[in-house]
Protein backbone atom coordinates (compact mmCIF):
# COMPACT_ATOMS: atom_id res chain seq x y z
CA UNK A 1 0.00 0.00 0.00
CA UNK A 2 2.89 2.25 0.67
CA UNK A 3 5.42 3.21 -1.65
CA UNK A 4 9.22 3.05 -1.36
CA UNK A 5 10.09 4.82 2.10
CA UNK A 6 12.84 7.34 -0.12
CA UNK A 7 9.44 8.26 -2.52
CA UNK A 8 6.26 7.82 -1.12
CA UNK A 9 2.84 8.53 -2.77
CA UNK A 10 1.66 12.12 -2.21
CA UNK A 11 -0.29 12.86 0.76
CA UNK A 12 -4.01 13.36 -0.38
CA UNK A 13 -5.43 16.68 0.47
CA UNK A 14 -9.32 16.37 0.59
CA UNK A 15 -11.25 19.72 1.37
CA UNK A 16 -11.60 20.55 5.03
CA UNK A 17 -13.07 17.07 6.00
CA UNK A 18 -11.43 16.29 9.56
CA UNK A 19 -8.43 13.43 9.90
CA UNK A 20 -8.94 10.48 11.77
CA UNK A 21 -5.56 8.69 12.31
CA UNK A 22 -5.09 4.70 12.27
CA UNK A 23 -2.85 2.38 13.15
CA UNK A 24 -3.02 -0.15 10.16
CA UNK A 25 -2.78 -4.23 11.13
CA UNK A 26 -1.14 -7.20 9.42
CA UNK A 27 -2.71 -8.45 6.53
CA UNK A 28 -3.43 -11.54 8.57
CA UNK A 29 -5.08 -9.61 11.29
CA UNK A 30 -6.64 -7.26 8.79
CA UNK A 31 -8.71 -10.34 6.95
CA UNK A 32 -9.31 -11.73 10.31
CA UNK A 33 -10.87 -8.21 12.06
CA UNK A 34 -12.76 -7.38 8.75
CA UNK A 35 -14.34 -10.83 8.54
CA UNK A 36 -15.87 -10.23 11.85
CA UNK A 37 -16.89 -6.81 11.47
CA UNK A 38 -18.91 -8.40 7.88
CA UNK A 39 -20.33 -10.99 9.88
CA UNK A 40 -21.52 -8.94 13.03
CA UNK A 41 -21.63 -4.93 11.81
CA UNK A 42 -24.65 -3.90 10.41
CA UNK A 43 -24.57 -3.98 7.07
CA UNK A 44 -25.59 -0.20 6.27
CA UNK A 45 -23.91 1.07 9.96
CA UNK A 46 -19.80 -1.05 8.43
CA UNK A 47 -18.56 1.74 6.63
CA UNK A 48 -15.02 1.77 7.05
CA UNK A 49 -12.35 -1.23 7.38
CA UNK A 50 -11.12 -2.79 10.70
CA UNK A 51 -9.00 -0.58 12.50
CA UNK A 52 -7.08 0.85 15.88
CA UNK A 53 -8.51 4.50 15.80
CA UNK A 54 -5.45 6.65 17.33
CA UNK A 55 -6.69 10.07 16.64
CA UNK A 56 -10.80 10.72 16.09
CA UNK A 57 -10.75 14.61 14.80
CA UNK A 58 -7.45 16.67 13.80
CA UNK A 59 -8.02 19.93 11.82
CA UNK A 60 -7.39 19.66 7.95
CA UNK A 61 -4.78 21.92 8.21
CA UNK A 62 -2.51 19.78 9.86
CA UNK A 63 -2.33 16.66 7.28
CA UNK A 64 1.09 17.88 5.73
CA UNK A 65 2.62 18.40 8.69
CA UNK A 66 0.99 14.93 10.18
CA UNK A 67 2.20 13.53 7.17
CA UNK A 68 5.72 14.50 7.95
CA UNK A 69 6.05 13.18 11.16
CA UNK A 70 4.03 9.95 10.44
CA UNK A 71 6.92 9.43 7.75
CA UNK A 72 9.61 9.99 10.41
CA UNK A 73 8.06 7.92 12.65
CA UNK A 74 7.80 4.68 10.34
CA UNK A 75 11.22 5.60 9.38
CA UNK A 76 12.93 5.50 12.68
CA UNK A 77 10.55 3.32 14.99
CA UNK A 78 10.64 -0.44 14.95
CA UNK A 79 7.32 -1.72 14.44
CA UNK A 80 5.54 -1.36 17.74
CA UNK A 81 4.82 -4.80 19.75
CA UNK A 82 1.08 -5.63 20.66
CA UNK A 83 -1.06 -8.03 21.69
CA UNK A 84 -5.03 -8.55 21.66
CA UNK A 85 -5.90 -9.24 25.15
CA UNK A 86 -9.34 -9.47 25.65
CA UNK A 87 -12.79 -8.85 24.33
CA UNK A 88 -15.01 -6.33 25.77
CA UNK A 89 -18.53 -5.06 25.59
CA UNK A 90 -19.56 -1.63 24.08
CA UNK A 91 -22.80 0.15 25.00
CA UNK A 92 -24.51 -1.48 21.71
CA UNK A 93 -21.41 -3.98 20.09
CA UNK A 94 -17.96 -5.63 21.27
CA UNK A 95 -14.89 -4.55 20.66
CA UNK A 96 -11.02 -6.50 20.99
CA UNK A 97 -8.68 -4.86 23.41
CA UNK A 98 -5.62 -4.10 22.14
CA UNK A 99 -2.39 -3.25 24.71
CA UNK A 100 0.64 -1.88 22.99
CA UNK A 101 2.64 0.45 25.44
CA UNK A 102 4.69 1.40 21.95
CA UNK A 103 1.90 1.88 19.92
CA UNK A 104 0.97 4.56 23.39
CA UNK A 105 4.38 5.83 22.96
CA UNK A 106 4.01 7.03 19.01
CA UNK A 107 0.24 7.88 19.79
CA UNK A 108 1.99 10.52 22.67
CA UNK A 109 4.50 11.37 20.12
CA UNK A 110 2.22 12.74 17.57
CA UNK A 111 -0.23 13.99 20.55
CA UNK A 112 2.80 16.05 21.78
CA UNK A 113 2.71 18.03 17.79
CA UNK A 114 -0.50 18.49 17.80
CA UNK A 115 -1.28 19.36 21.46
CA UNK A 116 -2.99 22.84 20.60
CA UNK A 117 -4.96 20.98 18.14
CA UNK A 118 -6.17 18.37 19.89
CA UNK A 119 -10.36 17.70 20.07
CA UNK A 120 -11.62 17.14 23.99
CA UNK A 121 -11.85 13.33 22.61
CA UNK A 122 -8.17 12.95 21.41
CA UNK A 123 -6.68 14.87 24.83
CA UNK A 124 -6.43 11.75 26.61
CA UNK A 125 -4.83 8.37 26.68
CA UNK A 126 -7.08 6.20 24.68
CA UNK A 127 -8.40 2.46 25.37
CA UNK A 128 -6.98 1.09 22.28
CA UNK A 129 -9.08 -1.26 20.54
CA UNK A 130 -10.83 -3.06 16.93
CA UNK A 131 -14.70 -2.77 17.06
CA UNK A 132 -16.82 -5.45 15.68
CA UNK A 133 -19.63 -4.89 16.18
CA UNK A 134 -21.17 -1.56 17.49
CA UNK A 135 -24.78 -0.07 16.44
CA UNK A 136 -26.52 -3.56 17.11
CA UNK A 137 -29.06 -4.45 19.14
CA UNK A 138 -27.78 -4.76 23.10
CA UNK A 139 -28.74 -8.26 23.23
CA UNK A 140 -27.22 -9.42 19.91
CA UNK A 141 -23.94 -7.63 21.35
CA UNK A 142 -23.96 -9.62 24.66
CA UNK A 143 -24.72 -13.08 22.48
CA UNK A 144 -21.49 -12.17 20.66
CA UNK A 145 -19.63 -11.28 23.07
CA UNK A 146 -20.22 -14.88 24.60
CA UNK A 147 -19.44 -16.64 21.05
CA UNK A 148 -16.36 -15.14 20.84
CA UNK A 149 -15.01 -15.50 24.35
CA UNK A 150 -15.75 -19.43 24.26
CA UNK A 151 -12.87 -19.42 22.11
CA UNK A 152 -10.39 -16.18 22.61
CA UNK A 153 -6.62 -16.44 23.35
CA UNK A 154 -4.95 -13.35 23.92
CA UNK A 155 -2.29 -13.19 20.72
CA UNK A 156 0.15 -11.18 19.05
CA UNK A 157 -1.50 -8.51 16.94
CA UNK A 158 0.86 -7.13 14.29
CA UNK A 159 0.77 -3.66 13.51
CA UNK A 160 2.24 -2.60 10.19
CA UNK A 161 1.56 0.86 10.10
CA UNK A 162 -0.21 4.55 10.50
CA UNK A 163 -2.80 5.92 8.12
CA UNK A 164 -4.60 9.06 8.00
CA UNK A 165 -7.89 9.44 6.46
CA UNK A 166 -10.45 12.26 5.56
CA UNK A 167 -14.08 11.63 7.62
CA UNK A 168 -16.97 12.37 5.03
CA UNK A 169 -20.23 11.23 6.37
CA UNK A 170 -19.29 8.58 8.76
CA UNK A 171 -16.83 7.32 5.17
CA UNK A 172 -13.41 7.73 5.18
CA UNK A 173 -11.07 8.75 2.44
CA UNK A 174 -7.57 7.60 2.83
CA UNK A 175 -4.88 10.72 2.48
CA UNK A 176 -1.95 8.23 3.32
CA UNK A 177 -0.66 5.08 4.82
CA UNK A 178 2.92 4.44 5.77
CA UNK A 179 4.64 1.26 6.97
CA UNK A 180 6.78 0.89 9.62
CA UNK A 181 10.67 0.16 8.02
CA UNK A 182 10.75 -3.76 6.99
CA UNK A 183 7.03 -4.36 7.14
CA UNK A 184 6.14 -4.69 3.62
CA UNK A 185 5.22 -8.43 2.59
CA UNK A 186 6.24 -9.29 6.53
CA UNK A 187 2.10 -10.19 7.13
Amino acid sequence: MTGDPGNPPPVRASGAAPVVVTATTGAADQRFFDALRVAHYPPSRNRVASHITLFHHLPPSALDELARLIRAIVADTPPPVARVSDIYLLDRGVAFRVESPDLLAIRARIADRFAGLLAAQDRGTPRLHITVQNKADPAAARALLAELRRDFRARPLAIAGLAAHHYRDGLWETAFERNFRGMRGRY
